[in-house]
């Protein structure tokens, strides 16, 4: 009961810590003051087109007017992550300042250089900035088709020359900046010569009556329209439905048969004969092939379950939000690092319930195997971003503080896990003893195989959770906002009790049919979720507007690695859930 205790008061108090010791995204409001005409540097980031959100490149990639020298701002570990590339820029913008028709630079463009710029007008390039940690976007141009014309021009490439700011303050502080391109400051880039052009840009000033604690909101309103609103509650209301509805299906069917078989194990009569799960009562309680492995995926699944769910915490709580830079990956390295200890300790302590040799093995495969995999193909892709000369390529530094931080930290948390769980030691508790040699399984219909019953696991949770999963889809590979964590994390938990619901009904079904093996089925079952994600993530790339081979594979990459992910996580909540399942009937059992 103590090393459950432990297993139990480890993770809370982990998240307790993780939680409360996160720092605040919020700016502070005295960090934010300014007087009039004080200098509130400007930053540009990155460029990109419009379709490809993970194909970004650094804002002078692009010949825009740069300042000598051009300075990158210093950034973390998450802002490197997340592909931001700030630096310094000749826009001035002092504090409540107002400008008309500034001049930026003027610029002879060569033809190289034109074409730089048509290239990225086709491709609809945006570029963004930040102003006082607030991000503002612009378009590079636009294309105007004129070949209705009588003139019969044919397509048309006109740059944007000229910026205009709108930026709203509210006493010293800086509310909300916002950039407009000017459609009547154009200049014709269709044709291969060499142009001068001048830029220029405009600043207006402008009181509003917002708080500063409020000027994040403008972006959570973004995706708050009445119409999405209504769809997020419907998603969340036709999810409850259908737990309903699977719950009472399982009560009047299994837990009905499952007391009748309970009753019939009470009397002394040839009835017996008709149960067939209490006929592999000796074997049901056998560990499975592969124990380190299976160990492994305990471990690394109950800490990814951590991991999510301090991640909706510090949602919930405000310390992230939208557009706050980097904020996401920092908490998640940071995270995903102390949280190593939970991942060696479940392992450890699950492998030494049936042999106290070669747990050190299970340990050094959770360090492995979710981490191994995503090593790999992050870097196949930084390889990719790298020729593509993107933003999303790891630089050689922060690549070296990763590796440091799993090397220093990460590991040696594993190893400080499974020594505890070693020494926390205790055994498993079966309520019926195992015997010597395996029951032999008779051949299964084709519908009870575990293929059949990773589809039917899959299926159903995945069918509560289809439309929240294309609002993530959407917010994570376009420009959607997702600023409603609280109904993500109830459809989470909707997740994780139809999975549950579920493992239990087809490890009931598997074991009526002496079908002692349950243990890899019902995490792979509980986990089959996670194919029907990604299988639905190919559909979202191929119903988008998204194309390139870069894109093409950092959506299937990435998306690859957080069904992994989530594949570990539900199989390792599904066996729990199947385990104290199973030893509750046979428990029930015994003591009759």
């Amino acid at each position: 009961m103590g090393n459950e205790a432990l297993q139990i008061s480890l993770p809370l108090v982990l998240l307790t810590i993780l939680t409360f010791s996160a720092p605040s995204a919020t700016a502070s409001a005295s960090d934010r003051s300014y007087n009039v005409g004080d200098h509130v540097p400007l930053f540009v980031n990155k460029v990109g087109p419009l379709n490809n959100p993970s194909e970004t490149y650094q804002y002078y990639d692009l010949p825009f007017c740069y300042p000598d020298p051009v300075i990158q701002k210093k950034e973390s570990i998450g802002e490197v992550l997340n592909g931001d590339r700030l630096a310094n820029t000749l826009y001035q913008l002092n504090f409540r300042q107002d400008k008309n028709g500034e001049r930026l630079c003027q610029k002879k463009l060569k033809v190289a250089e034109v074409a730089k710029f048509r290239d990225a007008i086709v491709n609809d390039f945006y570029f963004q900035m930040y102003y006082d940690d607030l991000p503002v976007w612009g378009f590079v141009g636009k294309v105007e088709d004129e070949s209705w014309t009588i003139s019969d021009k044919g397509t048309k490439y006109y740059l944007f020359k000229h910026v205009l700011f709108d930026v709203l303050y509210n006493g010293n502080q800086i509310i909300e900046i916002r950039a407009f391109s000017d459609p009547n400051h154009v200049v014709d880039i269709t044709e291969d010569v060499d142009i001068d052009v001048e830029f220029t840009y405009s600043v207006n000033w402008n009181a509003t009556s917002t708080q500063f604690q409020n000027r994040m909101d403008r972006y959570s309103k973004a995706s708050l329209l009445p119409v999405r609103l209504k769809i997020h509650w419907f998603s969340f209301i036709n999810s409850i439905v259908i737990i309903v509805l699977l719950m009472g299906l399982l009560t009047l069917l299994i837990m009905r048969r499952l007391k009748n078989d309970l009753r019939k194990c009470s009397n002394d009569e040839e009835e017996d004969k008709e149960v067939g799960w209490k006929y592999i009562h000796g074997d049901v309680f056998r560990y499975p092939s592969n124990m380190p492995l299976f160990c492994a995926v305990l471990g690394v699944g109950t800490q990814l379950l951590i991991m999510v769910c301090i991640l909706f915490f510090l949602a919930i709580f405000g310390v992230l939000y939208p557009y706050n830079r980097g904020a996401l990956f920092t908490s998640l390295v940071f995270i995903c690092t102390l949280t190593s200890i939970v991942a060696g300790y479940t392992a450890a302590a699950f492998h030494t319930q049936f042999s106290v040799i070669g747990w050190e093995r299970s340990v050094l495969l959770t360090a492995i195997l979710y981490l191994g995999p995503l090593f790999v193909i992050s870097s196949i892709l930084n390889t990719v971003a790298i020729s593509y000369g993107a933003t999303a390529a790891i630089p050689f530094g922060t690549l070296l503080a990763i590796l440091l931080i799993y090397a220093f930290l990460a590991i040696p948390l594993h190893a400080l896990g499974g020594v505890i769980g070693y020494c926390l030691r205790s055994e498993f508790q079966a309520p019926c003893a195992t015997k010597q040699f395996p029951r032999e399984i008779q051949r299964l219909a084709w519908y009870r195989r575990t293929h059949c019953q990773m589809f039917i696991g899959g299926l159903l949770p995945f069918s509560a959770i289809a439309l929240q999963l294309h609002h993530l889809y959407a917010s994570m590979w376009g420009y959607k906002i997702y600023t409603l964590p609280g109904i993500l994390f109830l459809t989470f938990i909707i997740l994780i009790i139809m999975t549950s619901i579920l493992t239990v009904g087809l490890t009931y079904i598997q074991l009526s049919v002496e079908d002692h093996e349950w243990w890899w089925r019902s995490v792979l079952s509980g986990g089959s979720t996670a194919i029907f994600m990604f299988a639905y993530s190919i559909y979202f790339y191929a119903r988008s507007n998204m194309t390139g081979f870069m894109q093409l594979s950092f959506f299937i990459g990435y998306n690859a690695c957080i069904c992994y992910a989530f594949f570990l996580m539900l199989g390792a909540i599904s066996f729990r859930v199947s385990l104290i399942f199973v030893r509750h009937i046979y428990g029930a059992v015994k003591s009759e």
